[in-house]
């Protein structure tokens, strides 16, 4: 199991954790209310709360792991 998509698109079973791209646009809102002139210690603090969980099928069939269809119901992405 990893923490990034990345690892699951290379090959990887499974990942799940944030989403890299929903982190890096509260980055960018972030950033763009600093440049409007809000101070950054007025901003309040975020975590990210949108997760992802990616399954690499493939790499599931070639282990001989087969996925729970309960699990696959949930999951964000499956790569085939």
């Amino acid at each position: 199991m990893y923490p990034d998509r990345e690892y699951v698109t290379d090959g990887g079973l499974i990942s799940y954790g944030t989403s890299l791209t929903d982190a890096y646009r509260q980055a960018g809102v972030y950033t763009g209310r600093i440049l409007k002139g809000d101070k950054p210690a007025d901003l309040p603090i975020q975590q990210a709360v949108k997760t992802e969980l990616i399954i690499n099928l493939r790499t599931a069939k070639a282990l001989g792991v087969e996925m729970p269809l309960s699990l696959l119901m949930r999951v964000n992405e499956a790569i085939e």
